[in-house]
C-alpha cells in the first residue's frame, strides 16, 4: 500500500510564497511519475504540475506557469511544491498523487493511482 502525506499548506497573504511537500511511502517512490492536484469548493480537481520518475520532464497548468516550480527528492521519497507570486484565486485544497506505469506526466486526475489527504492553501487578497 502507498501513502502520500503532505504538507506545507496556509494562510498567506497575495505576493507570498509557500512550499508544499509530500513524502510517500510504501512502495519504490522512484517508479511513480508525481503531480500535484487542486480542488476550490464547487469546482472540479484540476491538475496543477506534474514530474516523470527521475525529474527530467515536468509540466505545469498555464494558470500557474511561471509561478509554481515542481521538483522531487528521490532520496527523501518526496515531491515538493513551490509557490510564488501567490493569488486569492489559487486557493484550494491541494492533493499529491502518484502514477506508475507511464512515460509522461498525465494531467488526468484518473490516471493517478494513490492519492494524499490534502492540504488547504488559502490566500488572501
Amino acid at each position: 500500500q502507498v501513502q502520500l502525506v503532505e504538507s506545507g499548506g496556509g494562510l498567506v497573504q497575495a505576493g507570498g510564497s509557500l512550499r508544499l511537500s509530500c513524502t510517500v511511502s510504501g512502495r519504490t517512490f522512484g517508479f511513480y511519475n508525481m503531480a500535484w492536484f487542486r480542488q476550490a469548493p464547487g469546482k472540479e480537481r484540476e491538475f496543477v504540475a506534474g514530474i516523470t520518475t527521475s525529474g527530467g520532464s515536468t509540466a505545469y497548468a498555464d494558470s500557474v506557469k511561471g509561478r509554481v516550480t515542481i521538483s522531487r527528492d528521490n532520496a527523501k521519497t518526496t515531491v515538493y511544491l513551490q509557490m510564488n507570486s501567490l493569488k486569492p484565486e489559487d486557493t484550494a485544497v491541494y492533493y499529491c498523487a502518484a502514477a506508475g506505469g507511464s512515460i509522461r506526466v498525465e494531467i488526468r486526475p484518473i490516471a493517478y493511482d494513490y492519492w494524499g489527504q490534502g492540504t488547504q492553501v488559502t490566500v488572501s487578497s
